[in-house]
C-alpha cells in the first residue's frame, strides 16, 4: 500500500515548486533517459501515450529550435541546458496492438486523423504535466511555455511525420532570480466542490 509523500517530497514536487525563466547547469543523457523512464509510467486513455519528445541539447538543434520561438522566450531558451519539444502523434493507434494488446483499441481511433485530435491532446498534456513532475522528482526545474510558432516547430523537427508540436519545456538548475512573485491560486471552495 503506497504511503503519502513527506512534506521534503511534497514541497519540491509541488508547493515550493516554481517555474524558472532562467537555467544554468548540465543535464546529462543519462538524466534525459531516467526522465523519460519515469514519465512513460503515468496513466493515459487506453495507454495511448501519444506524447513524443525531442530533447534539443546541442548547438545545432537549438539553432533549429530559435526561430521558432516567441521573442519573450528566446533568451531564456537559447541559455537552458536543454528544451523539451512535447509533441502529439496523431496516428498514436497504429501503435495500440502493442501498447493495449488486450483489445482491438486501434479500431477505437481509426479514421480521419480529426477524430484523433483531442485524445492525443488530451493524453500528451497528461504527460507533459507528468514530465514537469518527474523533472522535478529528479532534482531539475522547469520552465514550461507555449510561446513558439508551431508550424516552424513542426516543421524543423517532425517533418513528413503525424506528430505535432504543443509544448515546449526547459529544464536545468533554474535561477531563483529568474522568477515572478508566485501568484495567487483558487481556494479549494473557489474551485472544487465535494458531492
Amino acid at each position: 500500500m503506497p504511503h503519502p509523500l513527506n512534506d521534503a517530497a511534497l514541497d519540491q514536487l509541488f508547493r515550493t515548486a516554481r517555474t524558472y525563466n532562467a537555467f544554468s547547469g548540465e543535464v546529462s543523457d543519462q538524466t534525459l533517459r531516467q526522465l523519460y523512464d519515469l514519465v512513460k509510467f503515468g496513466p493515459t486513455q487506453a495507454n495511448t501515450t501519444p506524447a513524443r519528445f525531442v530533447f534539443v541539447k546541442s548547438p545545432e538543434a537549438k539553432a533549429k529550435l530559435g526561430p521558432a520561438l516567441a521573442e519573450g522566450n528566446y533568451a531564456k531558451t537559447m541559455a537552458a541546458p536543454v528544451t523539451v519539444i512535447i509533441g502529439r502523434d496523431e496516428s498514436f493507434h497504429e501503435k495500440l496492438p502493442y501498447l493495449f494488446p488486450h483489445t482491438d483499441a486501434k479500431a477505437w481511433f481509426d479514421g480521419p486523423r480529426e477524430n484523433r485530435y483531442t485524445p492525443s491532446l488530451r493524453n500528451s498534456a497528461l504527460q507533459a504535466g507528468y514530465l514537469i513532475l518527474a523533472a522535478r522528482a529528479l532534482g531539475l526545474d522547469a520552465g514550461p511555455m507555449t510561446g513558439f510558432d508551431g508550424a516552424k516547430v513542426d516543421e524543423a523537427f517532425f517533418a513528413g511525420t503525424s506528430i505535432k508540436s504543443d509544448i515546449l519545456v526547459n529544464l536545468g538548475k533554474g535561477d531563483p532570480a529568474s522568477i515572478f512573485p508566485r501568484s495567487p491560486r483558487l481556494s479549494f471552495d473557489e474551485a472544487a466542490r465535494i458531492e
